[in-house]
């Protein structure tokens, strides 16, 4: 298959005290803070750039499933089960909202974590193959 989008460049998040939100992801996440105005925070995080974007009180980030579950709509990857219980218990220390190690029936564990602004994120303990083949390259 040709492919004619080759990678994600840019993620936007709805935030409402933008200077809170960009320090909280640097405190908690290890992220840079490659810019910021009065309406947005450019971060830099897990190879990809994060726009914070200051928005309404009742914006997020998240969805809700036929079923009625709040979903998330973005997962991070970490390489192996080790690395996932280490980063678990690292958010835990610093006091951020953490879901419990889950077992979903597929390949890996997960867990789901929220921001100031209850944007939710999960984390899976399984790299994709192809982002591990250009690590080794």
């Amino acid at each position: 298959m040709n492919e004619k989008l080759l990678r994600v460049g840019t993620i936007y998040l709805p935030v409402r005290h933008l200077e809170e939100a960009a320090l909280w992801y640097v405190a908690k996440l290890g992220a840079k803070i490659n810019y910021q105005d009065k309406e947005k925070a450019i971060l830099e995080l897990a190879d990809q750039s994060f726009f914070l974007v200051k928005a309404k009180e009742e914006a997020s980030a998240n969805f809700y499933a036929a079923n009625g579950t709040e979903c998330f709509s973005l997962t991070f990857e970490v390489d192996g089960l080790e690395e996932l219980k280490i980063l678990h218990k690292d958010l835990k220390q610093k006091a951020v909202q953490v879901g419990d190690i889950e077992d979903r029936g597929h390949a890996g564990r997960n867990f789901v974590f929220a921001d100031l602004d209850g944007n939710k994120f999960d984390v899976w303990s399984e790299l994709s193959p192809t982002f591990k083949q250009r690590m080794k390259e």
